[in-house]
């Protein structure tokens, strides 16, 4: 795919290597997968591939940092609550405070692409196409194998609501399950997509 230049100066490959340097080689292989379910969705609905595809190469770019670097970076941020994000670890950090590593690091600044990053592990009540899209194959990835997983890919493919409320519904059962700390957003979005909540 060749970028427009509207929403990074960087090529493809380019990109791909900046995110690279930063992660496993694990990691970056999950990268590749999550583009590639991100293009084909955005596809299916009509939403931009590029902005899917810099989306997912990106959504992971600050996942290997240390917690001494997120909370040096929450604490010099400009976060409302501080303090309550300061409880959660990397699983939420790295969306929530990432977005704000790929604006500075890589100058990628269109609030889209940011907000399906910041976005990709909790959803949210309000959610446009390109944050399900990012959300939905985050977890449906060809990589990725838990029961269940197989149909989630099927209903993506058909529906993106349907697959938020599939992914969010079972998400928060595991959270549960395992005794975590669940970050607010996720409640949001299981009463907005799974109950139904306006």
């Amino acid at each position: 795919m060749n970028y427009s230049k509207v929403y990074t100066s960087l090529k493809r490959e380019a990109l791909m290597q900046a995110v690279q340097m930063r992660m496993s080689e694990k990691r970056f292989k999950h990268i590749l997968g999550v583009e590639e379910t991100a293009v084909a969705l955005a596809e299916r609905f009509d939403a931009s591939p590029e902005k899917a595809s810099i989306a997912a190469l990106t959504h992971d770019y600050a996942k290997e940092r240390s917690d001494e670097e997120f909370q040096l970076a929450i604490e010099q941020g400009d976060y409302s609550n501080k303090s309550e994000l300061l409880k959660y670890g990397n699983a939420i950090w790295h969306g929530v405070v990432g977005a704000d590593f790929v604006a500075r690091e890589l100058e990628i600044t269109d609030e889209e692409i940011l907000t399906a990053i910041r976005l990709h592990t909790t959803g949210a009540a309000e959610m446009n196409l390109l944050d399900k899209i990012i959300y939905v194959a985050d977890y449906i990835e060809p990589g990725r194998n838990f029961p269940g997983v197989e149909d989630a890919r099927v209903i993506a493919f058909s529906d993106l609501d349907q697959a938020v409320a599939f992914e969010t519904k079972h998400t928060l059962a595991h959270l549960i399950e395992s005794e975590t700390l669940v970050y607010p957003k996720t409640i949001e979005t299981y009463n907005r997509w799974v109950a139904g909540i306006e």
